[in-house]
């Protein structure tokens, strides 16, 4: 398996679908990242050179934000929301949807499994 930017890319697939298991790279960015490096997209990852690979990774660590820093970058939004107060920040904080999506019926995924009551007899 190759290693790019600490990610395993799995070898039996095409490089443009295994571009897309490190986080913050989609079809389009992979499509991109492979055109401007000059490797073919419809090659597999077993096939690539140690040459290409080091390639890969220089070029996206240069241009791209993936990974552990896009990750705290996320997170550090989310607690500037939190903090200042905003709807979101307090949709955030009460784990309930922060897209405008209703609650009334769904949302169970968000909000977790439904609270049983307990009787008293």
């Amino acid at each position: 398996m190759a290693r790019i930017l600490g990610v395993e890319i799995p070898n039996n697939k095409k490089l443009f679908i295994a571009l897309t298991y490190i986080y913050g790279i989609g079809d389009k960015t992979a499509m991109d990242i492979l055109q401007a490096t000059g490797i073919d997209a419809e090659k597999k990852t077993k096939d690539l050179t140690d040459d290409e690979i080091s390639k890969l990774s220089h070029f996206i660590n240069e241009n791209y934000k993936v990974e552990g820093d896009l990750r705290q970058e996320v997170n550090k939004n989310i607690k500037r929301l939190i903090e200042i107060g905003s709807y979101r920040g307090k949709r955030h904080k009460g784990k309930l949807p922060v897209r405008g999506q209703k609650t009334h019926a769904n949302a169970r995924t968000r909000k977790g499994s439904r609270l049983t009551k307990i009787r008293k007899r």
